[in-house]
């Protein structure tokens, strides 16, 4: 039967009927499949509302780097975590039999992409047949991974009915996508709503006992294929508005103009406008891979998106189009590529986090390098770094004997004023206007 643990502060003798309950609309036990980005703070935010926490990750790394606090966290994340692992309602393993404790488990396990840049949904796989293996009446199972539609009926309802286990009266099916935009406390997930789709209203209100302590506020739809093409519809949107923005930056090249003025112009419009910024490309867990497992699903069916299709093109060649770039700069410096030092300023996919996941910068220095380039970077976030099968160290903030600085990323609340020495910078945040005695924009 279900477990319902009570938290360790003493309650009101009101609430006592409540915590001895087997529903989980207490506080149950969250087995949490996967400790990444979007499974680590929702792990802390269920323990933060009373829940018990198993965390359940296969990495003995990532578990050994989440106990001596070095997983990426909010601030406000990092003192939460602390202080719920020396407690013992917060308890991390890699043994799958935990899950056999748990009301409710969430699985928030990656979904990558492979090098043909078509969806690679095998941890997925494992992971909902090892959730399914153990499910048993009373459980409430949502998946939080973005993933191609369909995939919850066909991952987890499904091989639940062919066990026998009855969808909506035996255990409860949802899909829930996350939305955590790592490292931006503005965006931290208990500001930001979530959508919910259960496969009956039952399951949606068994999840949703839960989940309201992860979200500003729950939006309920129809179905979890509901909930899965809004969160690829959300990145894919991203993804060519970006495309439109990397096109319109162009387009300020040609006539001379500043991109970063003119979209904030545009901005100013009240309506109707949402502004995208150039950048030299795009990384991470979620525009970089997410809409593949939109366009990969409706290509299979004969369906293609052109126009999202045409936008990831667009996405997917930026980073060759500044290394590009950084080889036309060069030569107009008479400066031969095979000859060039190369500093490229920034390797983690955005600012503000270490995460290099997908990040241009890695596939600029890796094209600059094939091409004879003697490249350097630096981060202070990012000690090293795996470029094609190599490690490279970062160097200190020096600008001497770099023939080009390429800016990419450049994270707040580090002093950056050093790249005025710089012989020359190929600027790609397009914000750096006083940066090296010649300056070039993509």
């Amino acid at each position: 039967m279900p477990q319902t643990i009570a938290p360790e502060a003493p309650a009101r003798p009101a609430r006592r009927a409540a915590r001895r309950s087997k529903q989980p609309t207490g506080h149950p036990v969250v087995a949490v499949v996967g400790l990444g980005y979007v499974g680590l703070p929702t792990a802390i935010a269920l323990r933060n509302a009373g829940c018990r926490i198993v965390g359940i990750d296969v990495s003995g790394i990532r578990l050994d780097a989440i106990r001596g606090g070095e997983a990426e966290l909010l601030e406000a994340e990092q003192r939460d975590l602390a202080a719920h692992l020396q407690n013992d309602g917060f308890v991390l393993t890699n043994r799958v039999k935990a899950l056999d404790a748990a009301d409710l488990v969430l699985i928030c396990v990656p979904t990558p992409i492979d090098e043909q840049l078509r969806p690679d949904p095998r941890i997925l796989r494992e992971a909902c047949a090892e959730v399914v293996q153990h499910a048993r009446p009373g459980q409430t199972l949502v998946l939080t991974s973005t993933t191609y539609v369909g995939t919850t009926r066909e991952l987890l309802a499904q091989p639940l009915a062919e066990r026998g286990l009855r969808v909506g009266e035996d255990v409860c099916v949802a899909f829930a996508p996350e939305r955590i935009d790592p490292g931006v406390s503005e965006h931290a997930q208990l500001k930001t709503p979530r959508v919910l789709g259960g496969i009956t209203p039952r399951c949606s209100a068994r999840a949703a006992a839960v989940l309201r302590h992860t979200c500003k506020r729950l939006h309920h739809v129809s179905s979890p294929e509901a909930a899965e093409l809004i969160k690829l519809y959300e990145n894919t949107f991203r993804a060519v508005n970006i495309a439109l923005a990397f096109e319109l930056a162009e387009a300020c090249g040609v006539h001379g103009l500043d991109p970063i003025e003119v979209t904030e112009g545009a901005a100013s419009k009240p309506y109707g406008f949402l502004a995208h910024y150039p950048s030299a490309g795009v990384g991470g867990h979620c525009i970089a891979v997410d809409p593949y497992y939109l366009l990969h699903d409706l290509r299979e069916r004969g369906r293609p998106a052109a126009l999202a299709e045409e936008a990831l093109r667009k996405v997917s060649g930026r980073p060759r189009h500044i290394a590009w770039r950084a080889h036309e700069a060069l030569v107009e410096l008479g400066r031969p590529l095979r000859q060039a030092r190369v500093l490229v300023v920034g390797v983690s996919y955005k600012p503000g986090v270490a995460d290099t996941r997908e990040a241009p910068a890695v596939e600029i220095i890796g094209r600059l390098r094939a091409e004879g380039a003697h490249v350097d970077y630096h981060d202070p976030l990012v000690p090293s770094v795996e470029i094609d099968e190599t490690t490279l160290h970062g160097v200190a903030a020096d600008a001497d004997g770099y023939d080009l600085a390429i800016l990419v990323t450049l994270h707040p609340d580090h002093d950056y004023d050093w790249l005025r020495r710089c012989a020359a910078v190929l600027d790609c945040t397009y914000r750096r206007p006083d940066a090296g005695e010649r300056r070039f924009v993509p």
